[in-house]
């Protein structure tokens, strides 16, 4: 199987359960991992028959901000969601991590896989 993969996307948004959080931008880091065939667009060395992941990463961070959420399981479902719905893609795998969430880790996160390879 083919993929397309974006690491650590940095996406500053409003997240977190706690009135503090509420109040700030907190970092997200988004890992992905999506099906797609490369073959088309490597063997004609053209553009159109690649996933864009600078247009994916954009559209991403505009849905991350649009407004305040508290759970990082509702931002992993909602980049599968659209990953799927809006760029056909048959397969991802979505990490959301959540750096400096507690003291004693570096990061917390959740991990989804979501459609069929």
């Amino acid at each position: 199987m083919d993929k397309v993969l974006i690491r650590e996307l940095r996406i500053e948004t409003v997240i977190g359960i706690y009135e503090w959080e509420k109040q700030i931008h907190q970092s997200l880091l988004i890992d992905l991992d999506m099906a797609w065939n490369n073959r088309p667009a490597a063997d004609s060395d053209d553009y159109q028959f690649a996933l864009c992941y600078e247009t994916v990463s954009n559209r991403l961070t505009a849905l991350i901000t649009e407004k305040p959420i508290e759970l990082i399981e509702t931002v992993a479902e909602m980049v599968a969601n659209c990953v799927m719905t809006e760029f056909n893609v048959p397969w991802v795998k979505v990490k959301v991590m959540k750096p400096g969430a507690i003291p004693s880790a570096a990061a917390v996160g959740v991990e989804i896989e979501r459609g069929y390879a």
